[in-house]
């Protein structure tokens, strides 16, 4: 099996809003009452083959980016008292379409979340439904394009730091095969910074249809490697690319690193193996940026 690329090895919501439990739409800082329950965290998305159609998200960026993007989406918002003051725009939004939220204590939202790096705000929103590629190849603008295909990345903080490069670098999306169990998670979308929201995931069908789509469409496929790869500095990157890359230890799948156009690896100094997927992903996107400008 071809070793390399960079990332880690492969491998609900609360019950449904029963309106009493909503904070009244004209008492915007109404707080929950001692007796109401807290409700559960929601289960990773990333443990699940199927990924719930909500998710539950935290972190001030990741919660601003769906109200920025899709305010639609937002299902229901818990927060600090001290979070009142920045998010005054987000709850009267929340008031006049009638979305429940609540003041809850900092132990509450840390459950809420399953995690201490909340931010001070947490919510329920539903998924953007993933774009099938031919949809999304034929919405592809002409001209330089970027996207990743992201073969056995499965950490969720890895997904969200490649998510965050992918929205600074202006890739057009992340490619996913059709068997990867890969999907948003709370914890990815915090550490994405709203870059969750900035660029769309794409289902691929059979790798091998995917690939002739991708073609057909003029993008070159790179596979990224540690060993044997063309040096990524010095190499020619081609307008259309696609970078692939696969997970920490296993790698990419071997047939299709065989099948890519192009084998591109990063030098370094040699002291440590290889770079960590999301950190890669920084570095390829920045070279294909600087050379398509």
């Amino acid at each position: 099996m071809s070793r390399p690329p960079y990332g880690p090895k492969r491998g609900g919501r609360e019950a449904p809003d029963r309106r009493e439990g909503r904070v009244a739409v004209d008492s915007p800082w109404a707080r929950r009452s001692a007796s109401a329950p807290v409700p559960a965290p929601a289960p990773p998305a990333d443990e699940d083959e199927a990924a719930p159609r909500e998710l539950r998200i935290y972190g001030r960026n990741a919660v601003d980016a769906v109200f920025a993007h899709r305010p639609e989406a937002i299902r229901k918002l818990y927060l600090l008292e001290a979070r009142i003051p920045q998010m005054q725009p987000l709850l009267k939004w929340c008031a006049a379409n009638r979305i429940g939220y609540r003041v809850v204590a900092e132990d509450d939202l840390r459950r809420l979340a399953a995690s201490a790096h909340h931010e001070g705000i947490v919510a329920d929103v539903l998924r953007a439904p993933p774009l099938a590629l031919g949809a999304w190849l034929q919405g592809l603008p002409a001209g330089p394009q970027c996207a990743l295909w992201l073969d056995g990345v499965g950490n969720p903080h890895n997904l969200g730091a490649i998510l965050r490069s992918a929205a600074h670098f202006g890739v057009a999306a992340v490619l996913l095969p059709r068997t990867s169990p890969l999907a948003l998670s709370g914890a990815a979308a915090r550490v994405a910074e709203g870059g969750a929201e900035a660029v769309p995931f794409v289902r691929l069908g059979r790798d091998d249809n995917a690939l002739a789509q991708l073609r057909a469409a003029g993008f070159t496929l790179a596979a990224t490697v540690v060993r044997g790869g063309e040096d990524l500095l010095t190499a020619r990157l081609p307008e259309r690319l696609v970078y692939v890359l696969g997970a920490e230890g296993a790698g990419m799948d071997a047939e299709l690193a065989n099948a890519c156009d192009l084998r591109l690896g990063i030098p370094g100094s040699g002291r440590v193996e290889s770079l960590n997927v999301s950190a890669a992903a920084a570095v390829l996107l920045a070279q294909w940026c600087a050379r398509s400008r």
